[in-house]
């Protein structure tokens, strides 16, 4: 059911091309290792490239199409994005044979994948689609909102569509802003009933031998002009990109057609278009306007979009005192049962009345109610408290530190349940780096490696930076023994009942292990008839100890 579903939303994006776009477009392909999951018993990157081959196999042989890839050749990489196959005519089994051959494996840079097509794409020169195809959300640390106002701002001819593959309601709003902000649709592939409709109709409307007759020459040289506004009595928005015009065509049911018969970014937007029945639309942010029109051929008809609404400026900060804005800050404006936001300095435009505003770092979060006036700007600071812990370890007092990254350290709550357990609020392997943002409080920083750990209660405060260091009171026992099949790491001491609890262990030769001071046993095995052997050792904190075992 799922590719099926895929199937109808990638064959209506792509044969409505001449009805959305014209010029070059490109597939943004998801290959991130995700796209090994399974739905309905089928990997995700199985369906998408069935899905793919068919859609190709129908596909106009002057569509110039290309693909760009993500996610394909290394894990855990950022930049791991290849444009495949360069936008041009008859490339479609090209596109196909390449998804064939896609390996998933990486991360998910939607964000630049979708920033390097409209690159390719020459979005300054000429008109550009992007056909975003993501299982998942962007884990690259960038802002996919963000870029679509980008790119609109810019005034180019630019849309982005964006297929949801499997996507939850929720994640599904994270991405759909980059289609929205760009007048592009944002299409789920598992509710694909619609486009199969819309695929049906675009199909059946394909251009005929017979040419369109010509219409009429209008009498005045624009027939409709829209007008946004901020409140009823503000001025006109007619320097404004940011609003968005489309007059779609009202069929005799008075249902609107599937798309505009004009449209584009402007607060004050004049067009000429045939008479008729329209759906006036503006959109401003995620804030709509709808009314429906007459126009005729001998005069021009203003609609005037009254949008109640404001601008809302947001600087987020750790402290009252700060000056910049906190890029690693997530900011959301909740208004009239949707939200808008992005990271760091964020400009949102919201429905004036009673707003929410809402930041988090990490797991220290704010929100504030605030009321926003129609036609005005709100400018306001969020501070969402947070500070950062950047631990260290060592061995021993006086001793040497703990490198590398086989040390785990976590923030915990301070007190402990009933049982003793404590709630974890922030983690991380390795000693210093970016550090851990948690809320101002007090903690304790645990820290484990190999089977020593310790605690160390920490105080944090908002805006400020600690450096604490754990002594993990720890020594190391290394074992080298050659021919050894298996080596074990045992209690010195055996219990009442005569048994040795075993530590750790590994089938090598050679194994070590970090372990609190103390008697330890070490035990060698051996494959075929020789009997395994065994040594006592002591760990002494700050120290290594050798055992060899010939």
């Amino acid at each position: 059911m799922i590719r099926t579903r895929l199937l109808s939303v990638l064959a209506a994006l792509l044969f409505a091309l001449p009805a959305m776009a014209t010029g070059k477009t490109i597939i943004v392909l998801d290959g991130s290792g995700s796209m090994w999951g399974q739905i309905d018993g089928t990997t995700k990157i199985e369906i998408a490239r069935q899905t793919l081959r068919e859609v190709m196999d129908r596909l106009p042989q002057d569509t110039e199409l290309g693909l760009v890839a993500y996610g394909h050749r290394e894990k855990g990489s950022c930049s791991d994005i290849e444009i495949a196959i360069p936008p041009a005519t008859g490339t479609a089994g090209a596109v196909a044979d390449f998804a064939d051959s896609l390996n998933p494996k990486g991360k998910t840079p939607l964000t630049d994948a979708v920033r390097k097509a409209a690159e390719e794409l020459r979005i300054e020169e000429n008109a550009a689609t992007v056909i975003l195809v993501t299982d998942g959300l962007e884990t690259c640390d960038a802002d996919p909102c963000a870029l679509g106002r980008e790119l609109e701002a810019s005034g180019v001819d630019f849309t982005a569509h964006v297929v949801g593959f499997g996507l939850s309601d929720e994640e599904g709003q994270e991405v759909a802003c980059l289609a929205e902000n760009t007048g592009g649709l944002y299409l789920k592939a598992d509710d694909a009933g619609q486009l199969a409709e819309a695929l049906q109709t675009t199909v059946a409307k394909a251009p005929e031998s017979e040419p369109e007759p010509k219409p009429e020459p209008a009498p005045v040289e624009f027939n409709v002009r829209g007008i946004a506004r901020l409140s009823q009595d503000g001025p006109d928005m007619a320097e404004s990109s940011e609003v968005r015009w489309d007059f779609v065509p009202l069929g005799e049911n008075g249902q609107p057609a599937d798309r505009s018969a004009a449209g584009g970014y402007r607060g004050m937007f004049a067009a000429s278009v045939p008479p008729g029945k329209y759906r006036a639309k503006a959109r401003l942010g995620r804030i709509d306007f709808e009314t429906d029109v007459e126009l005729t051929a001998d005069a021009t008809t203003d609609v005037v979009a009254v949008l109640d609404a404001g601008l809302v400026e947001i600087t987020p900060k750790r402290t009252p005192e700060d000056t910049d804005a906190d890029q690693s800050a997530r900011v959301d404006v909740h208004f009239d049962g949707t939200k808008d936001g992005g990271y760091g300095q964020t400009r949102v435009w919201a429905k004036a009345g009673t707003i929410k505003v809402t930041g988090r770092i990490a797991q220290a979060t704010a929100e504030e109610d605030h009321q926003l006036v129609a036609g005005e700007t709100l400018t306001l600071d969020l501070i969402i408290g947070s500070g950062l812990v950047v631990p260290t370890a060592i061995y021993t007092e006086g001793g040497p530190e703990v490198e590398g990254n086989a040390i785990r350290f976590e923030v915990l709550e301070a007190k402990a349940d009933i049982n003793g357990n404590r709630k974890t609020l922030a983690g991380q392997y390795g000693p210093g780096k970016q550090g851990m943002d948690v809320p101002p409080g007090d903690y304790m920083l645990h820290a484990r490696l190999g089977k020593a750990e310790a605690m160390t209660p920490i105080s944090v405060k908002a805006g400020e930076r600690i450096e604490p260091i754990v002594n993990i009171n720890a020594g190391v026992l290394a074992v080298s023994a050659p021919g050894a099949y298996r080596i074990d790491f045992l209690e010195g001491k055996k219990d009442l009942q005569g048994n040795q609890k075993n530590l750790s262990g590994s089938y090598d030769v050679e194994a070590q292990e970090t372990f609190h001071p103390g008697e330890y046993e070490v035990r060698v095995r051996y494959e075929g008839d020789r009997a395994e052997e065994s040594r006592k050792a002591t760990v002494a904190a700050g120290e290594r100890t050798e055992v060899v075992i010939e």
